[in-house]
């Protein structure tokens, strides 16, 4: 027991000093210091941190401080995405959808933006809204999801979901919106969102 606590204990200084370690790395890259990031994050992506790993993704995909490289920003990016991490969810999904370091697949862009949506990551939930609206990627055409989706995502600050919101309002029913209301008062971050609702498909 006592050999269990002492690994405990330095499990949380190693996650505490990879925390403070990945704060500096952050700090370093917010003020343009790309090479003192780099070094900073490197070591933690390469251990499994997350956030390190979706920081060093970026840098790779903005060509801020290496070589703009949109495979190892996939790579990486990747590697954070399958450990639940929301914004690497989203660019795998946003390089998935316009076929950056790997083949142009919308299904693929689905499963990734869904992924963070459900997490409610706001330009995720903005982004599956319009391929609801517009048939991509092979979801249903259903305004009522569109609607809802960007429900969500204006709630979390999106300005884009609020436009789209607005245009679309202007084509549905009052039972429509009464639907898209209920599906986005009932949902819970972190539950499966709808695929299909009773009154929008087309």
């Amino acid at each position: 027991m006592k050999k269990l606590i002492i690994a405990l204990l330095l499990l949380c200084a190693i996650q505490q000093s990879a925390q403070a370690g990945f704060a500096e790395g952050a700090s370093a890259y917010n003020n343009k210091n790309y090479s003192l990031a780099y070094k900073e994050i490197l070591p933690l992506a390469k251990a499994g941190n997350a956030d390190a790993e979706h920081l060093l993704g970026l840098m790779y995909y903005m060509g801020r401080g290496l070589p703009q490289d949109y495979k190892q920003a996939m790579f990486w990016h990747r590697k954070a995405a399958d450990q639940g991490k929301a914004d690497a969810q989203y660019v795998v999904g946003a390089m998935y959808y316009t076929g950056n370091a790997v083949l142009q697949d919308h299904k693929q862009a689905v499963v990734w933006f869904r992924k963070a949506a459900e997490q409610n990551h706001a330009e995720a939930q903005q982004v599956l809204g319009l391929m609801y609206r517009y048939h991509m990627g092979g979801v249903q055409q259903d305004i009522v999801i569109a609607y809802m989706l960007w429900n969500l995502a204006a709630a979390n600050g999106s300005s884009n979901a609020a436009d789209q919101r607005a245009a679309v309002l202007r084509m549905m029913t009052p039972e429509q919106v009464e639907e898209g209301q209920t599906l986005s008062a009932k949902w819970k971050p972190g539950t499966p969102l709808p695929r299909t609702s009773k009154t929008g498909a087309a």
